[in-house]
């Protein structure tokens, strides 16, 4: 059965936000998360690898891999080849709303305020990105606005830390966060994956 982006959204508490430099780290990345109970990566295509990390992490066993920074509407259809089951972008336009429906992949647009939600929601998107989280309002901006746009469902990301995600999880329109703490370069670089597992351990038990 398909995954809906709301059953995506609900299956882990944190989305790491993932940005590939060495395509090697790619699939013991994937294994070392999903070990620690975090199913759901993003793969963003901020790096030259973004492509083939998402097609090594799409063949690790348990992982739901997405794609992340979608900016211009070519790379849907390339991310959806490479086994991308889902998109995120930091923003919505009329080219990623037509690329997004032609493509067929489920995407996650990023907004920021009431009338980014409302123009989203009119294009048929429920399941939305607070980008970036923290300087559109955080927990304040989301709970403010759920009371007029009780519909939509949320992913705050941008600035949102281990210490922070349990109070935005709280929310009752959040489903998930996105977060890079879940994936500290040091940690990947030393190819440190023991410290990352314990890192989605501890995440995966913020809900």
């Amino acid at each position: 059965m398909t995954m809906t982006l709301l059953d995506i959204m609900r299956t882990s508490a944190v989305i790491p936000v993932i940005a590939i430099d060495d395509p090697e780290h790619a699939v013991p990345l994937a294994r070392a998360l999903v070990a620690g109970g975090i199913r759901v990566l993003e793969v963003t295509l901020r790096t030259k690898h973004g492509l083939a990390a998402i097609r090594a992490m799409s063949a690790v066993e348990g992982a739901i891999v997405g794609v992340g920074t979608l900016t211009k509407p070519e790379e849907f259809a390339a991310a959806r080849d490479a086994g991308a089951v889902f998109g995120v972008s930091p923003g919505l336009t009329a080219a990623l709303v037509a690329a997004a429906k032609s493509s067929g992949l489920p995407l996650l647009p990023g907004v920021m305020t009431p009338s980014e939600v409302m123009a989203a929601r009119e294009q048929g998107f429920l399941q939305l990105k607070l980008f970036p989280a923290v300087p559109a309002g955080g927990v304040g901006m989301l709970s403010a606005i759920g009371g007029p746009l009780p519909d939509v469902t949320f992913c705050p990301t941008g600035g949102i830390s281990q210490e922070t995600a349990s109070q935005f999880l709280a929310l009752k329109n959040v489903a998930c966060v996105g977060g890079s703490w879940l994936t500290p370069k040091d940690a990947i670089a030393a190819g440190n994956w023991e410290r990352i597992t314990e890192l989605a351990k501890a995440a995966s038990g913020l809900r």
